[in-house]
Order: C-alpha cells, then sequence, then structure tokens
C-alpha cells in the first residue's frame, strides 16, 4: 500500500476560504480513481501566522500513483496554486505501508 501525503502550511489569512475549498478538491483528486481513501488532519503545531495540514491519499497501487502523476498531478496542483499563490507551502511524500496494526476491545 503506497500513501501519497501532501503536507501544507496555510497563511491564517485564508484559512477559512482554503479550508471549504480543500474539503471540495480531495473528492475532484479522489475522482480519478486512483485512490481509495483520503483522510484530511490538521498537525497540531503552534504557529501564529500559519495552520499546517496534512492529506494522506491511499493508492490502490504504485501503478496508480504513477499513473495519477502523469495523467492528474500537475493540472490539480496548478488549481491551487492559481488560486492561493504563496499563501499555501506544501510539499509531497510517499510512504509505504509495511504493517498495519488494531485493537479490538470486543
Amino acid at each position: 500500500m503506497i500513501i501519497y501525503n501532501v503536507t501544507l502550511n496555510i497563511d491564517k489569512s485564508i484559512h477559512n476560504e482554503w479550508l471549504e475549498w480543500i474539503k471540495e478538491h480531495i473528492p475532484q483528486v479522489l475522482a480519478t480513481g486512483k485512490f481509495k481513501e483520503a483522510k484530511l488532519t490538521k498537525v497540531l503545531v503552534e504557529d501564529d501566522e500559519a495552520d499546517t495540514y496534512s492529506i494522506q491519499f491511499r493508492a490502490h497501487s504504485r501503478e496508480a500513483l504513477n499513473s495519477y502523476y502523469a495523467e492528474h498531478a500537475e493540472r490539480l496542483k496548478q488549481v491551487g496554486l492559481q488560486r492561493f499563490g504563496d499563501k499555501v507551502l506544501s510539499f509531497r511524500t510517499e510512504l509505504e505501508v509495511v504493517d498495519e496494526y488494531s485493537v479490538s476491545f470486543e
């Protein structure tokens, strides 16, 4: 399992607008068919000027992620850049799930 992680630092001046927008943008990324789910999380750090978020997209496979890069990534990235410019800083990482664990208290 491959996780495509996007970490974003959002200037507080546009935070509310960005948060509304990203909640519409994530389903557009999922609509490419390359991912099975996504999680939007807030990074819990103290910063007076910006808020930080992480979006984790679970890819169907390495091939699906490569296809996303080739067919969709640049176009979808540009949408956010055109709207928010340098008020949003981001970086992307790929994570490989090695193992998963859960607890059941039944």
